[in-house]
C-alpha cells in the first residue's frame, strides 16, 4: 500500500477508535500534529557502521501468546535476529500513538523485505498491553492490515495482567489505563509511545519516542547492529 493511503487509512481508523474521547456537538478539536515518523526524514542520518549504539541493558523476558494463540516466552522470540520491538493496543486512538509505531514498523517491514541482505536477519514484534480486549483472535484480524505473508512480525498479548505487569516494568512501559469503579479497563489507556531495537544478544539498543522514531533511522540502526555482528 501507498504510503499516503496506508497514513490516511491510519488517520481514519484512528479517529474511529476514539470516538469516545470525541468533543461535544459544535465542539471542534484541534488540528493534529503528526509525528515525524509519518513525513519524510529531515536531514541526511549517518551511514551505518559509522556510529556507535552502547547496550542499555538486557531485554526482559516474559510469558506471552501469539495471535495463533500459542503460548511463548518472549526470550523464545528473541536472539536469533535484530529485533524491533513495539508496544502497542490495537484501540489506541492517538495518531501519535500506537499508529504511529505500526505505521512505522510496516514501513520498517518493506525495506527489510526489499533488500536480500536484511530479509531473514531482522524480526518485528507488536506487544499488547491491553490483554482484555486483544486477545489472539483481535490480533490476527490486526494483523493482517499490516503484515505481509511469511515476513517475521510476531503480534502478542499475554493470558493475564499479571503476566503483562513485569514485563511493562522491566521495561520502562508507563501505561495509565481508564478503570470503571469496579477496577474494569474502559478502553482508553493514556501511555508513552517506546519501540526498542533489540540485538541478538537480546540487550536493548535503542529506546525511540515519538519525536525520533522514523522508518530511516530504524532501519540505519538495525544495519549498524547487524555491521557489528
Amino acid at each position: 500500500m501507498h504510503r499516503g493511503a496506508l497514513l490516511a487509512s491510519l488517520i481514519v481508523w484512528s479517529a474511529a477508535a476514539a470516538v469516545f474521547a470525541a468533543a461535544a456537538p459544535h465542539e471542534h478539536a484541534p488540528p493534529t500534529v503528526l509525528a515525524p515518523g509519518y513525513a519524510d526524514l529531515e536531514f541526511t542520518p549517518p551511514k551505518p557502521g559509522t556510529y556507535d549504539l552502547p547496550a542499555l541493558g538486557a531485554a526482559a523476558d516474559g510469558a506471552v501468546i501469539d495471535s495463533d494463540g500459542r503460548a511463548l516466552r518472549l526470550h523464545d522470540l528473541l536472539g536469533d535476529k535484530v529485533t524491533v520491538m513495539s508496544f502497542i493496543f490495537t484501540r489506541c486512538g492517538d495518531v501519535n500513538g500506537c499508529p504511529l509505531a505500526t505505521f512505522v514498523l510496516r514501513t520498517v517491514q518493506d525495506r527489510v523485505d526489499a533488500d536480500a541482505t536484511l530479509r531473514d536477519r531482522v524480526k518485528l514484534l507488536s506487544l499488547s498491553f491491553d490483554p482484555g480486549y486483544d486477545t489472539p483472535p483481535v490480533l490476527a484480524e490486526y494483523a493482517g492490515h499490516f503484515r505481509k505473508s511469511g515476513f517475521d512480525w510476531s503480534f502478542l498479548t499475554t493470558a493475564t495482567e499479571a503476566d503483562l505487569a513485569p514485563m511493562l516494568e522491566a521495561y520502562g512501559q508507563s501505561i495509565v489505563p481508564d478503570v470503571d469503579e469496579a477496577g474494569n479497563r474502559l478502553g482508553p489507556i493514556s501511555h508513552i509511545l517506546r519501540v526498542f531495537l533489540i540485538d541478538r544478544e537480546r540487550r536493548i539498543r535503542n529506546i525511540y519516542s515519538v519525536s525520533f522514531l522514523h522508518a530511516d533511522t530504524v532501519a540505519n540502526d538495525v544495519k549498524t547492529l547487524l555491521l557489528e555482528q
